[in-house]
């Protein structure tokens, strides 16, 4: 009788701790909708100052941009800006530059968006007797102690500007800051050596290692090539089968985690005009590295920003939507979290007439979506509970820069919000399945009552983690508060004491 008693008493305990919790299904969404720090970005001119306040708010409050050449629209919640320092070659940045600099910065967080920045000193080219023919030297960039100096120059307005920098690209040597076409780094073009010797690597990195320490800690510095990246972080002789970063290493404030890439000729070529080229160094001969790099920016774009923009249609049909192309599956692969909307939309216009373009607007970077919630219906204010839930996402990436995960409860008579930041890191929200299995404790002062249950992923900066154009919205029907920025999940539970 005794063990029927125990027994009798444990199912009854098992059937009370289920009915203190609920399972909600959730929805997904098929709507295209903007989300920070992701999709298609909007360049903005070479010149500070070029941009008003009315025309980025107008940007916003739109959320549908249409570049003049291209026959789709699209959301922007990123500007890029390709700064020109060409009236500065030969001396430091002028005050009048650096602050309408500074006020580019203030008009773009006034305007709910983030930049991508870029600084170089030439986006002319000129042909002439040379071997290349078509562009040839001198290119018109600057020398590594003015390049330091202007580096030095920005750094206090790049740590005051962090929060509305969502990446900054490394620029500054070549023709448009691409890193090639340089007359002070290293020609490899036919133009001269034909390859970057010891020398201008070392310069490279060193100018490289400046602009990191130049820019937050908690930001990247996108590189145009792979082998940018192998050679600073292994030096001038490092090979090109040198390994990416792993997960641990991944999204930490180290040098290698924060170099990201992008690639301004994606799906141009065979090697997408040598993204993926060996350039060479003073002791060893060039080898054919295509697939081997490629193969190294796919593992290593898993855990870093990745974005660029298309430069020539003559890679088609490769670079076509499928079944003939391989578009998305290649944005897929490598990672993307954003593309140029005005270039080159010879590219881009086919993804548009091809039927693929609304696929890859929605899945540039990542796409989240709350499938299902196991949370407490009563909770005892001071007690620890558990709170499950399942996600996905849908995106090519993870968010790349850091933000908080917070479980919101939302006093239903009040109105007054109490927050719990979760362990779990959004940035290693990868493509797939999201798992969150938390005990969270709960604050001893929440007041007795009924209170919605919301999640938020606001932005990390203190300036901006009120502000709900910031937050990141789940791809779920009926869930999200554009006056707040939180995702409902639609789950009311009583708090006791």
């Amino acid at each position: 009788m005794r063990r029927y008693l125990v027994f009798a008493i444990l199912i009854w305990n098992v059937l009370l701790v289920n009915a203190q919790v609920k399972t909600s299904v959730y929805t997904p969404s098929s709507e295209d909708f903007p989300n920070p720090e992701r999709g298609f970005y909007l360049a903005s001119g070479s010149k500070p100052g070029e941009f008003s306040l009315e025309n980025l708010i107008k940007l916003r409050s739109i959320q549908s941009v249409n570049s003049p050449s291209a026959n789709y629209a699209t959301f922007v919640t990123l500007i890029y800006k390709g700064y020109l320092l060409s009236n500065f070659k030969k001396a430091p940045i002028s005050k009048e530059f650096l602050q309408q600099l500074q006020n580019d910065f203030d008009l773009t967080r006034k305007a709910g968006l983030k930049m991508i920045l870029r600084f170089s000193y030439t986006d002319k080219t000129h042909k002439g007797d040379c071997p290349d023919g078509a562009i040839c030297p001198p290119y018109g960039d600057a020398s590594k102690q003015i390049v330091l100096q202007h580096i030095s120059q920005l750094r206090p307005l790049l740590q005051r500007n962090g929060d509305i920098i969502a990446v900054v690209q490394q620029g500054f040597i070549g023709i448009w800051g691409e890193n090639h076409y340089t007359d002070y780094f290293g020609d490899a073009s036919r133009n001269d050596l034909g390859f970057v010797p010891d020398s201008s690597w070392l310069d490279r990195s060193e100018m490289l290692k400046a602009l990191l320490d130049a820019v937050p800690a908690n930001r990247m510095v996108q590189v145009r090539t792979p082998q940018i990246k192998q050679r600073y972080l292994h030096g001038p002789n490092a090979g090109v089968s040198t390994s990416s970063i792993t997960q641990p290493v991944a999204f930490s404030q180290k040098d290698a985690a924060r170099i990201g890439l992008h690639n301004d000729c994606f799906l141009a070529s065979a090697d997408d005009y040598g993204t993926y080229s060996d350039y060479g160094n003073s002791v060893s001969e060039k080898v054919e590295s295509n697939e081997i790099l490629r193969k190294y920016f796919a593992e290593d774009s898993r855990y870093v920003a990745v974005g660029g923009e298309t430069c020539d249609d003559a890679f088609s049909p490769q670079n076509d939507c499928g079944p003939l192309g391989y578009a998305e599956q290649e944005m897929a692969a490598l990672h993307y979290s954003f593309l140029n909307v005005s270039y080159n939309n010879l590219v881009n216009n086919d993804w548009e007439d091809q039927g693929c373009m609304t696929d890859i607007k929605k899945n540039l970077g990542y796409r989240l979506v709350l499938e299902k919630a196991v949370l407490p219906q009563v909770i005892k204010s001071g007690d620890s509970v558990q709170v499950q839930l399942e996600l996905r996402n849908d995106g090519f990436a993870s968010p790349f820069n850091p933000r908080p995960v917070q479980l919101i409860f939302r006093n239903s008579a009040t109105r007054q919000v109490y927050q719990i930041t979760l362990n779990s890191n959004v940035q290693h929200w990868f493509s797939g399945k999201i798992i969150i299995d938390e005990k969270i404790k709960v604050s001893e002062s929440l007041e007795t009552g009924k209170y919605e249950m919301l999640l938020q992923l606001p932005d990390a900066a203190s300036a901006l983690k009120n502000r709900p154009e910031y937050s990141i919205r789940f791809a779920n029907q009926d869930i999200w508060e554009p006056s707040t920025g939180f995702n409902q999940l639609n789950h009311i539970v009583t708090v006791r004491k």
